[in-house]
């Protein structure tokens, strides 16, 4: 006889604001007038986020005294978890904000059809008819509502659910950048096809945990006592003959699929490219709460396993560490090395994601309850810093000068076509004296991320190598502390550049020239390639090849760097990403007691 289960709905609730908004969303793509439909979506956006984290205020006191399992266990309720999805849906209210701005040119950082083939005469009748993507917004509810469930179950096949609730919309919302179309719709490609043999593997793992265990659930079904993946361990099941190779092997595989979310080496491969090609916007939100997401189901993950095998088997749990370890060392290796001789922004802001991946693993290496306090704390310093950063990427462009200006900042004859973002750092040379307000907070961000004192990156660099340490893993800590080290190198080069190196986008040194004269061409005209809007160091250091189309354009033109203003949202989320930074750094202490009281979450 079916009986049906009780469910606290007010555990759910920050789960059902943010995914039963998402579908409200796409309800308003079919029912709401265009020319409100865009505000609509925000506004739904920046409110369900708003309300979910205040649910998940609400419940927090109580969680906190009692974590609570619902629905049968499917989604378990500690502190961790509810902490999680508190910095998720903090990130994700400042990434949407990032996503929503309009900058003085008018426009967003989304293609008006994303299906359309670059290039063509459908893109450019969408152009000019003024279509938006509003579509966007839904996306990124359901993104952010897969995170916080994922960060949030006990059940592995709910896990993969979620796994792939958050994944999907992701994967579009990478081909959507309106300009670099070929470029964004590659990086879309990669994201899609890697992800994939990443799910793949991880249902393979659960699968085998399940052939283990006889349940893809850790603490087991409080209807079913003694049915479980720690049941079954305790109970010496991983004794038998050949069911401590079943039960790694399934580990690995899941912690395998994690990996890949976290862009840890030798799964990172999809970083650079991904990161680079999706719109600047959806760049940040992604590297921000994806992390979050993933490196909390897997300290949960781990830290579940080993409760039970460390009592049982400690050979299992040396052989688990010693993974995380070998992963930890090699993606600090790569994430330093590799990103100090990247020439573009937003891969050098990638490469440095994969060396924060590896600086939290090698907390999470330590295996101790200190460490799933400095991992919260870790992620919600590197998020804010991230958003921030990417926030001002979207407001350094590209700006197209006609000839017959006085002077190049503000001339007469100044054409105004304002292109896409100037994402190669020689680029950003002189951007201190452009617009000194922005370079600071830029030097801020890039100054947290190196872990400088006073910063937030440094409180949680410190907790992570501390935990480390505490596990008994001191030289992996110092490793870490080595790899942070080389780091700072690539962050102050481009502090460098951006303070002291002066501009060369004069009339009389132009930075880039937009052509050259062609064969053949008439007197003053010459021939340049573009794909949709016109972009120079597109494709620098991503391997894409483009279908180009060609114009007609007069020689004496060129490219110059210029910074957009934020009509509001953007700006505003920078400013916050700003403070925020300072305080978590000189005024941790509420904070870190509020993580600490998440630092348990076994029910």
């Amino acid at each position: 006889m079916f009986e049906a289960p009780e469910i606290d709905w007010l555990a759910l609730a920050p789960l059902i604001v943010v995914l039963g908004a998402g579908v409200v969303g796409v309800l308003v793509e079919a029912f709401v007038p265009a020319r409100a439909r865009r505000m609509t979506q925000i506004v739904l956006t920046l409110a369900a986020l708003a309300g979910g984290f205040a649910f998940i205020a609400v419940l927090w006191p109580q969680i906190v005294v009692q974590p609570v399992q619902v629905v049968g266990g499917s989604v378990t309720l500690t502190p961790f978890a509810l902490g999680a999805q508190g910095i998720i849906a903090v990130l994700a209210f400042l990434g949407v904000l990032v996503v929503a701005d309009r900058t003085a040119t008018g426009q967003d950082a989304f293609a008006p059809t994303a299906s359309a083939v670059p290039g063509t005469s459908y893109e450019d009748l969408a152009r000019r008819s003024g279509l938006e993507q509003t579509e966007i917004y839904p996306l990124l509810l359901f993104a952010a509502g897969g995170m916080m469930l994922f960060a949030s179950t006990d059940d592995l096949i709910v896990m993969f659910i979620a796994l792939e609730v958050l994944s999907l919309p992701l994967y579009v919302l990478c081909a959507t950048a309106r300009r670099r179309r070929l470029l964004s719709q590659e990086a879309a490609a990669k994201y899609f096809l890697l992800g994939a043999f990443a799910s793949a593997l991880f249902i393979f793992g659960v699968a085998l945990i399940y052939g283990f265990a006889g349940s893809v659930r850790f603490f087991g079904d409080p209807s079913r006592p003694g049915v479980g993946v720690l049941p079954a361990i305790q109970s010496g099941a991983a004794q038998g003959e050949g069911m401590s190779v079943l039960l790694v092997a399934g580990v690995l595989l899941v912690v395998v699929g994690l990996l890949f979310k976290v862009g840890a080496v030798p799964f990172h491969a999809w970083t650079p490219d991904v990161y680079t090609g999706a719109p600047t916007p959806i760049t940040g939100f992604m590297a921000a709460c994806t992390k979050v997401a993933a490196v909390a189901a897997l300290v949960q993950v781990l830290y579940r396993v080993a409760i039970g095998v460390q009592t049982v088997d400690p050979e299992i749990m040396r052989q688990l560490q010693m993974v995380i370890v070998v992963v930890a060392v090699l993606t600090m290796a790569v994430g330093t090395i590799v990103g100090s001789v990247q020439t573009d922004v937003k891969r050098l802001l990638a490469y440095s994601s994969i060396a924060h991946a590896g600086f939290l693993l090698v907390g999470v290496a330590g295996f101790n309850s200190q460490v799933q306090a400095s991992t919260l704390f870790y992620l919600l310093a590197y998020g804010i810093a991230t958003i921030g950063a990417f926030g001002v990427v979207t407001l350094v462009r590209e700006r197209r000068v006609t000839p017959g200006s006085g002077e190049h900042n503000g001339p007469v004859g100044d054409d105004g076509v304002v292109l896409g973002e100037a994402t190669e750092i020689a680029q950003w040379a002189g951007l201190g004296r452009k617009a000194p307000w922005l370079t600071a907070a830029f030097a801020l961000f890039l100054l947290s991320m190196a872990g400088i004192p006073l910063t937030a990156g440094f409180i949680a660099k410190f907790g992570a190598f501390t935990g480390a340490a505490s596990g008994g893993l001191w030289w992996l800590a110092v490793l870490g502390v080595l790899a942070s080290v080389v780091a700072v190198a690539f962050y102050l080069r481009l502090l460098v550049v951006m303070v002291f190196q002066r501009a060369q986008d004069d009339p009389a040194e132009p930075l880039v020239k937009l052509a050259e004269t062609t064969p053949g061409a008439a007197p003053g005209e010459a021939e340049v390639s573009t794909s949709g809007d016109v972009s120079t160091g597109a494709t620098a250091g991503a391997g894409a090849t483009a279908t180009l189309t060609t114009v007609q354009v007069t020689t004496a033109q060129r490219i110059e760097v210029t910074v957009v203003r934020s009509r509001g949202p953007a700006a505003v989320a920078i400013a916050v990403c700003a403070v925020a930074t300072v305080i978590l750094g000189v005024f941790p202490s509420p904070v870190l007691a509020l993580v600490e009281q998440a630092s348990k979450f076994v029910p």
